[in-house]
């Protein structure tokens, strides 16, 4: 009999050295070296919490209460029901299924889906969640490409490229992070036709949706007919409220097959049961008060996204690339040197810290991404300190 060499599984077996970006980021915080951090993206550390009194909904007695339901409790899934409604949509609670957070949806998905050794298409540039996702539950990755050309479109020649016969779903995130480019009206129609040729399922994750930089958002995949489809949303983009762990998937598609989907999501989700009553009690109070919660991060991100964009204006070496939504920016730099060099200079020398493209698999750069989210005196702060440091040596 053979030994086992390790008692751990070789999908957990990831690198995990610090990257240097992160050593010289910690490095200069021990030195209590004052920091400005154009990454922050958690709205409860960027003066964008929720009020106090979104806890009273917590109070309610029902939350002593225990009745199990694989999709979630009634009340709760009818109140995110109704957010579709207002945006025209009529959704059917039983289509509505509640999950402890996207990245719990992603895995029952994949789990419904996908057999060990199966392809999932992921966007590239994109989240690099997605590398961990894919490995824990035992599914292969493929990616298919965003090109830039006035705005971030789907290559949809290298999409075809990538497909093969264990291909079993593609995901789209709608907008794009951190590329922040919704899908169009036409790039639905191929996903759509692709899918139904192929009998794959199509994933759209629409966490940042309701954050438009423009005055509408674009297409969503939310109800979809034409293809088996599972649409992705949750309180931590929703609400601001990542503290909270709920989230939710809209099963849509063809009749025949979304039954067996559902049926099947029922005994996924009946094995965790994951999502807290006291939660589910109070989202619909939570969803009632949504404007409270959204204008403000809304403002803060159109505000940031405008400002950018003008102080970007006219400079050399330095191009904003254009985005529709979300909460990130990308800014496309001279290459005169790494992104990894730029980074590091503008951490070490002028103490502002931003994501290198890299690390979201950008191929054609450097590019610099940054949060929209941040406070505008430190937005202002930190921009204005790139922006002057790229023209004065990459602009050349």
């Amino acid at each position: 009999m053979s030994r086992r060499t390790s008692p751990f599984s070789r999908r957990t077996d990831w690198p995990r050295q610090t990257n240097r970006i992160t050593r010289v980021h910690e490095e200069l915080k021990e030195q209590n070296i004052q920091i400005v951090d154009l990454t922050v993206s958690n709205p409860t550390h960027c003066g964008l919490a929720a009020p106090p009194e979104f806890l009273d909904a917590l109070r309610d007695p029902a939350g002593l209460e225990y009745a199990a339901d694989a999709h979630g409790l009634l009340s709760a899934r009818e109140a995110v029901a109704g957010l579709f409604a207002r945006r025209g949509l009529t959704v059917d609670p039983r289509d509505l299924f509640l999950t402890a957070s996207t990245s719990e949806a992603y895995g029952f998905v994949f789990r419904l889906l996908a057999d060990p050794g199966d392809t999932i298409l992921f966007p590239t540039p994109s989240y690099p969640l997605f590398h961990f996702l894919g490995e824990i539950n035992d599914v292969e990755l493929g990616f298919y490409p965003l090109t830039y050309r006035d705005g971030w479109h789907i290559d949809m020649a290298g999409l075809v490229e990538a497909l093969h016969p264990r291909v079993k779903a593609l995901v789209t995130v709608n907008p794009n992070n951190p590329t922040g480019s919704y899908l169009s009206e036409e790039e639905r129609r191929h996903l759509n036709k692709i899918a139904a040729e192929r009998d794959m399922a199509l994933i759209s994750d629409e966490v940042f949706y309701e954050f438009p930089l423009g005055d509408a958002p674009g297409a969503s995949l939310a109800g979809n007919a034409p293809a088996l489809t599972f649409t992705l949303g949750g309180l931590s983009k929703f609400l601001g409220l990542p503290q909270m762990k709920l989230a939710w998937i809209l099963l849509s598609g063809p009749d025949h097959l979304a039954a067996e989907a559902r049926q099947r999501l029922e005994i996924i989700a009946d094995t965790y049961l994951s999502v807290n009553t006291p939660v589910q009690c109070a989202l619909p109070a939570w969803l009632r008060q949504a404007d409270t919660v959204q204008a403000p991060i809304l403002r803060r991100v159109r505000e940031n996204w405008e400002y950018l964009n003008r102080e970007a204006a006219g400079l050399r070496g330095t191009q904003v690339l254009r985005a529709e939504g979300g909460w990130y920016a990308v800014l496309k730099v001279a290459p005169v040197r790494s992104e990894e060099e730029w980074v590091l200079k503008l951490l070490s020398k002028y103490h502002v810290f931003v994501h290198p493209g890299f690390f979201y698999d950008f191929e054609d750069g450097p590019c610099l991404v940054v949060s929209l989210l941040v406070p505008p005196d430190d937005f202002r702060e930190g921009i204005g300190r790139v922006l002057s440091r790229v023209e004065q040596q990459g602009g050349a």
